[in-house]
């Protein structure tokens, strides 16, 4: 066997090793997100909700949904478990007093920050050990990967 050919295989082998490792890290941030989730008397889809709307606001309910990749009727039961349960207020847009945005109660966030501090710990541990060069790598490949697992869920949406 070549060496290129060698090098492919090592190349396939570890690209094969990295997908694997993606997997089990969404699957055991979806467990840590149950648990916090658990704890806040949230369902998973909510919490993930709450950080969109954390990240992103102000936002419509229709860009929520986009972003959630939620069906609008779905969404209307999650903001309303947030709204009642204290996290989000609905509100008139200033600008198209017909639309409503959506914005989190930020002084509640100490709750969610509390419960995943143990694994930002962990993080802020783990990223110490890279150089300023290797964490630029690491958040290209993220957005990366990031934009790539949204393309192919619009894909698996569009195909339905």
């Amino acid at each position: 066997m070549s060496t290129a050919a060698a090098a492919g295989g090592g190349r396939r082998r570890l690209a094969g090793t990295i997908r694997t490792r993606l997997r089990a890290l969404s699957s055991r941030l979806g467990m840590l997100s149950q648990a916090v989730g658990g704890r806040l008397d949230l369902r998973a889809v909510d919490l993930e909700c709450l950080d969109l709307i954390d990240r992103y606001a102000p936002l419509t309910p229709t860009a929520l949904a986009r972003h959630a990749g939620v069906h609008p009727a779905t969404l209307t039961g999650i903001l309303n478990r947030l709204e009642s349960a204290g996290w989000i207020t609905r509100d008139r847009d200033p600008v198209d007093r017909r639309a409503v945005v959506l914005t989190p109660v930020r002084e509640r966030n100490a709750e969610i920050l509390r419960l995943y501090g143990p694994m930002n710990r962990s993080l802020d541990q783990i990223l110490a050990r890279y150089t300023p060069e290797q964490l630029e790598l690491l958040a290209d490949f993220l957005d990366r990967a990031t934009r790539a697992a949204t393309d192919a869920a619009d894909t698996v949406a569009e195909n339905r």
